[in-house]
């Protein structure tokens, strides 16, 4: 298990009066706000004012940078800019400013607060950070929020597109959770049907307030909101991504690191996971139209590739990042022919409940209908990204990480072949 702290959370108007109370209560800690341009204009300004007029003492780090990265770099300013002094940190943003702050707090022992200036990702109550090292995006060990407060006037004058990415970013949980599900029953990774199901229960709140998510009301901006954060909290609570993160992120993630690499602007991290929910939606699809009988016929086709030709595809993909991919791909990599057998048995021999959780994601046509009412893009190439890129992820992605995904299992029954008809 993670780190079970749970966070106060406090999400609605006037919230940043209800913060300057608290911090009068925690004996007027000195603070330092850390924020973006955009942010700083959004609402670091508005808070530093408002701590100033109630005597607190506060420095603050705004990064200038129009295409900030939570990388090496941008955590190493922040560590750089604070002095000895154990300043309480406070992360006025989104996923990546609240991820260098949560990094940062981790590696200090700081404690921070988290002041989200727009419901567009679940970072806020997570104890992990993904971090982009080397050219590689890896999620590593950071501190959960003291407490959360959350605005919802400022979460409403965020860019429409912001709070269409936190709807991505909750739609996927359906997939993510029966991933999870998926390697706990095929591969014995650690699972909690607790925190899957409030997972879960966040995301059907979401599904359930879309309209109003999608025309950006206060009311739906709230739930969106809280949901986030819970989900951020099983994250915690869990000690991984999993509650969170399937098959779905790899393609965000995979898209992410090209677009690092080639120095192109980031696009929104929630708007490239609902494209990869709605892949991941057609592997489920598939997957769901197998009968027991077909599931034996195509794992007895034998293995679509040897760890040989894996490997290759890897170095020829992933370049210099190659030996850190197959370094965490490892134990795909080195099964043997007799293990390999016994993960098919197993897999047979589990259909039955493989098929009870593709019951559990909701269809192509369905994420369709949800992203389209939340205002998220359903072609990549509405992002941004070209035919080459996109192809690349559908075949590449599931190389990012070694959990075992729909889109595994998807290749030991089909090789090679083309996830979904989308996009």
């Amino acid at each position: 298990m993670g780190n079970l702290h749970r966070p106060l959370v406090d999400i609605g108007h006037n919230a940043f009066d209800r913060l300057i109370d608290f911090l009068g209560e925690r004996g007027r800690p000195s603070l330092r706000i850390v924020a973006d341009g955009n942010t700083w204009r959004a609402a670091g300004e508005t808070l530093a004012s408002m701590a100033r007029g109630a005597g607190l003492d506060l420095v603050q780090t705004v990064y200038d940078d129009l295409s900030l990265v939570a990388d090496a770099r941008s955590v190493l300013k922040l560590l750089v800019e604070e002095e000895d002094r154990k300043r309480l940190f406070v992360a006025v943003g989104s996923g990546t400013i609240t991820d260098i702050v949560r990094f940062a707090a981790h590696r200090t022992g700081r404690d921070f607060i988290s002041v989200p200036t727009a419901a567009s990702v679940d970072a806020y109550g997570s104890v992990v950070a993904p971090l982009v090292i080397g050219g590689v995006k890896r999620t590593v060990g950071a501190a959960a929020p003291l407490a959360i407060f959350a605005d919802t006037e400022v979460l409403a004058a965020a860019p429409r597109p912001m709070t269409s990415a936190g709807f991505g970013d909750m739609l996927c949980k359906y997939s993510a959770v029966a991933d999870w599900r998926l390697g706990a029953l095929l591969w014995g990774e650690s699972y909690d049907e607790a925190i899957a199901r409030r997972a879960l229960a966040a995301a059907a709140s979401c599904v359930e307030a879309v309209e109003s998510i999608g025309q950006a009301r206060p009311e739906g901006l709230a739930v969106l909101m809280a949901a986030l954060v819970e989900s951020g909290l099983c994250m915690a609570e869990a000690g991984n991504s999993r509650p969170a993160s399937g098959a779905e992120h790899q393609y965000s993630h995979f898209w992410e690191m090209r677009l690092l690499a080639e120095g192109r602007p980031p696009i929104l991290h929630g708007l490239k996971v609902g494209v990869g929910t709605l892949v991941a939606a057609g592997l489920w699809e598939r997957l769901r139209s197998l009968s027991l009988k077909d599931a034996a016929r195509a794992l007895a086709s034998g293995p679509p590739r040897s760890p040989e030709e894996e490997r290759r595809t890897i170095r020829a993909v992933f370049g210099g990042e190659a030996a850190q991919i197959e370094a965490g791909q490892e134990r795909f990599l080195s099964m043997t022919a007799a293990g390999r057998r016994e993960l098919g048995a197993r897999i047979l021999d589990n259909w039955e409940r493989i098929q009870a959780i593709t019951g559990g994601v909701p269809g192509e046509a369905e994420t369709v209908r949800l992203l389209t009412a939340a205002r998220c893009p359903t072609d990549p190439r509405k992002l941004g990204l070209g035919g080459a890129e996109i192809a690349q992820a559908l075949a590449n992605a599931h190389y990012l990480r070694g959990r075992f995904t729909v889109r595994k299992l998807d290749l030991m029954l089909f090789g090679s072949a083309a996830p979904s008809s989308r996009p």
